[in-house]
């Protein structure tokens, strides 16, 4: 199950300037990460912008020292009160997540079954609509029993993905060219937003490019839909060798490609435990992960490794994790993990939209394997900060707002 069909767009520039451009959201059915979004912008800058906004002088500023300084500790004062302030707000504010979340996971885990009825539908919707709007969360923190029910509730998570899926691609293949018909899926849309970011992040990060010969999906489902797009849309020339530990969901997925003879020549569907391909691995200019391949951190952290062991050198790795509140609903994929593996981190993508997935592009290199052999660290720490950066289509227009930004609150504390 190709999972994760939702994107969030976030600009994290290193200077810290840009945090996030924010989206509210309503949801209208479950997806587990999948969900028909309707957005309201809400934007939002760091400290480092609006600090000098916060500053109010009700007296006039003088030239003596005396004056400066009191002046300095009134601001030092007045921004530790206001940092203590939003402090207190944010520890509120996941309080009642994280309660709200444990009680859609009680409510979820006495559910008879989890296949699509209006009562799976309700649940997960809620659960989706409270995870999917940014978050000041950090589910890696979070205590032992609140990590015990997260990692339980992925899992649900997981299965009532793979039942939703199997629902739909048994409908799909009812169809004599079910290809025709992919609309009716509810999310497909979604999966065409995030294989046109992951390609595009592909072809901006990985050196040289991106023309792969060949290309492995791991974790592909009964619903292979990002494959599919990145045959038919962004690699036309490129085979896809999709891979699955289920039997029946290789046998869903390849029904519906029985009536195409381009793409369906170029897909085949291989029921296989990622930890059991070894020689295979090397053949693949790029490999994907899905995000419920591993769904503990220890899990995810030893698939990866096993890639770096057996991919060649230079192939690139797509790693689909998640980020804030959205780590409720998918494994959060460590980027030194990645490094760990054999790998050198490329970029991480936090989108904020209607795709759930952060997206980590990464290439397996002879050094960076080296470098891990040596010293057991990842390849990342001694190639510098790894970039946290927005989509493609929108990095022109955030870094326009940036630099907009800058120069309107330098003119306020010139003013000032």
């Amino acid at each position: 199950m190709d999972g994760g069909a939702q994107k969030t767009y976030a600009v994290h520039f290193s200077s810290g300037d840009l945090q996030t451009s924010q989206q509210r959201h309503e949801t209208s059915l479950i997806g587990h990460g999948r969900v028909k979004l309707a957005s309201k912008h809400v934007h939002t800058f760091s400290s480092f912008f609006f600090s000098p906004l916060h500053i109010h002088v009700e007296t006039p500023v003088h030239n003596s020292s005396s004056s400066s300084t009191t002046s300095l500790h009134c601001l030092s004062v007045r921004a530790s009160i206001s940092n203590k302030q939003k402090m207190e707000s944010q520890n509120k504010e996941v309080d009642a997540l994280v309660q709200k979340i444990t009680g859609l996971h009680a409510a979820i885990s006495k559910l008879p079954s989890l296949s699509p009825c209006p009562a799976v539908n309700a649940l997960f919707t809620d659960l989706v609509t409270a995870c999917v709007p940014p978050s000041p969360v950090d589910v890696t923190k979070l205590g032992p029993e609140a990590q015990k029910m997260r990692e339980g509730l992925i899992r649900l998570c997981s299965e009532a993905e793979g039942k939703l899926e199997a629902h739909y691609s048994d409908m799909l293949a009812a169809f004599d060219n079910p290809l025709d018909h992919l609309g009716m899926f509810p999310y497909y849309s979604n999966y065409i937003n995030l294989s046109k970011l992951e390609y595009e992040l592909l072809a901006r990060y990985v050196p040289g490019g991106i023309a792969p010969a060949r290309v492995a999906f791991i974790g592909s489902g009964p619903l292979p839909f990002s494959s599919f797009v990145l045959a038919v849309r962004h690699l036309p020339n490129t085979m896809f060798d999709n891979y699955d530990l289920c039997v029946a969901a290789n046998d869903r997925a390849s029904k519906l490609f029985r009536g195409d003879k381009d793409v369906g020549a170029r897909m085949s569907f291989h029921t296989a435990d990622v930890a059991d391909l070894a020689g295979e691995l090397g053949a693949y200019d790029v490999v994907f992960l899905a995000a419920l391949v591993g769904m503990a951190a220890e899990e995810k952290a030893k698939v990866i490794a096993h890639l770096g062991a057996h991919m060649a050198d230079g192939a690139a790795l797509v790693v689909r994790s998640a980020h804030g509140a959205r780590g409720f609903l998918y494994p959060i994929v460590d980027p030194e993990d990645i490094g760990r593996g054999g790998f050198e981190v490329l970029a991480v993508c936090h989108p904020d939209d209607d795709v759930v997935n952060s997206v980590i592009i990464a290439r397996k290199s002879s050094d960076v394997h080296a470098d891990v052999l040596q010293s057991g660290r990842g390849g990342q720490h001694t190639r510098g900060t790894v970039p946290v950066v927005s989509p493609p289509c929108r990095f022109g227009e955030m870094v326009a707002d940036v630099i907009q930004k800058r120069e309107e609150f330098a003119n306020a504390e010139v003013a000032f």
